[in-house]
């Protein structure tokens, strides 16, 4: 008999969390304002809003968090975290920051100026809210087959390269500072990039001479898709895999929050001396001093450590199982998400299941307060909301998708909780037809508004 597939470690601590009534969590969402994010995290009973953070640490990363030097310069916790990203990445300068989008602020402070185009594959919301602030333009070049949830394709995040040869011929070099390549793609739902993918965005960079980054909240996970869906990689290891990607890179941001598997934490990796000693600057005013960058001794520990346990394969299959695990139940149910089931989180195809509702009413945010107020259950909006205003026209934007996220923490959850949120989003599912209003928008921020948006109900 053939074993069945089970988690590669076993729960030493655990925390509680309380269930509440239907009558408690609809107030608690109309105070909130209908901004899932404005939820107090008591008012939760599984939490999918990200997994950026909300992993749980090993007993290695918690032994390094005593280990921690404090120093302000120097600490021997930066390099420690200097070694692993040389080791893992094969950067040979890098500035900690405190997060990925911290690891943005100061690496586009330093190459991006208005007007200047930085084409993309779905440019995640902070990638894109970072360079429209600056009054530059994110130019989306992600293969059209991605706006077919229903389409099953191996490596549905990748970049069209005609449409960002069309780009790169088309604009002046000197407008150009950088092509931005995400592993995986989170606004597509969470779907990855294959070597090849990289390896062609990477040629047409040197044709034009413009420097490739690759953000890389999640790009071990982008590897494991590599190992386990591409043509000559099943016999390589993670980490392996994770240095040829890096070969065809000029720079990287990250949020280790993702695949580190940190609390906090991110950075900004080089591998141009004169670039890293440009950006310093904007690290030093924004985040701290260059090694330390807005992050503590023991939490860069901590980030070496996760680096190290993230590149696993066994580490990766158990977390990306349990996200299939979460479809294979939706399949059960037939309801519809970005398919194949990305490796962070379900992408929910709220457009295909709220038909009634109108684009304006966005209908993704409708979802997603719909299943927090069946179960308790909070995920995430990627759809109109998030998509912002057209920054020339300041008319919203309506995608393609419109997509409810529930992204599931690492080392967590368990699978009892997957057969939960599935019966939950059955439930809100078979009464569909009864959901045929939306909300409209009564606050927002002029960039990045989806974070603190206000709304109102509407019908």
């Amino acid at each position: 008999m053939e074993l069945p597939f089970s988690e590669s470690y076993r729960i030493k601590m655990v925390e509680p969390i309380r269930k509440s009534t239907r009558q408690e969590r609809e107030q608690w969402i109309k105070e909130a304002k209908y901004n899932l994010f404005m939820l107090k995290s008591d008012h939760v009973f599984i939490d999918l809003l990200t997994d950026s953070g909300t992993g749980a640490m090993s007993d290695k990363q918690w032994s390094e968090l005593m280990l921690g030097d404090e120093s302000y310069a120097g600490a021997r916790s930066y390099y420690k975290m200097k070694a692993a990203i040389k080791d893992i990445l094969g950067f040979d300068y890098f500035l900690p920051t405190h997060q990925g989008r911290a690891a943005e602020n100061v690496l586009f402070s330093t190459i991006v100026k208005e007007g200047d185009v930085l084409p993309g594959n779905s440019h995640f919301d902070t990638t894109k809210g970072h360079i429209e602030y600056r009054r530059a333009f994110a130019p989306d070049c992600t293969i059209d087959a991605a706006a077919d949830t229903q389409l099953q394709l191996p490596f549905k995040g990748e970049m069209d390269l005609d449409k960002l040869e069309k780009v790169l011929r088309e604009t002046p070099h000197e407008k150009i500072p950088c092509v931005v390549l995400t592993i995986t793609n989170n606004t597509a739902g969470g779907q990855p990039v294959s070597m090849k993918n990289i390896r062609d965005v990477s040629a047409l960079c040197r044709k034009y001479d413009v420097k490739l980054l690759l953000d890389s909240a999640r790009f071990a996970e982008n590897a494991y898709f590599i190992k386990t869906r591409e043509e000559g990689y099943a016999d390589k290891t993670i980490k392996e895999i994770v240095k040829e990607i890096y070969s065809y890179a000029d720079i990287m941001t990250m949020s280790s929050k993702k695949d580190a598997i940190v609390n906090m934490g991110g950075f900004v990796a080089f591998k141009d001396e004169e670039l890293w000693k440009k950006c310093q600057m904007f690290c030093v005013m924004n985040e701290g001093f260059i090694t330390y960058g807005g992050m503590s001794g023991r939490d860069m520990n901590a980030l070496a450590q996760g680096l190290d346990e993230g590149t696993e394969f066994d580490t990766l299959e158990t977390r990306i199982k349990q996200v299939e695990y979460l479809g294979k139940k939706l399949d059960e149910y037939g309801i519809p998400y970005q398919r194949p089931a990305g490796g962070h989180a379900i992408f929910v195809d709220a457009k295909q299941i709220l038909t009634r509702v109108p684009k304006e009413e966005f209908i993704a945010q409708t979802l997603g307060v719909e299943l927090y107020l069946e179960a308790g259950i909070r995920g995430v909006e990627i759809g109109s909301i998030l998509a912002d205003r057209d920054p020339v026209t300041r008319e919203n934007r309506y995608p393609r998708l419109e997509l409810l996220r529930l992204a599931i923490p690492r080392r967590t959850y368990t699978n009892n909780h997957m057969d939960v949120i599935a019966a939950a989003l059955k439930n809100v599912y078979d009464r569909r037809e009864s959901i045929t209003r939306g909300y409209k928008i009564t606050y927002e921020a002029p960039v990045m508004r989806h974070f603190t948006v206000e709304l109102e109900k509407l019908g």
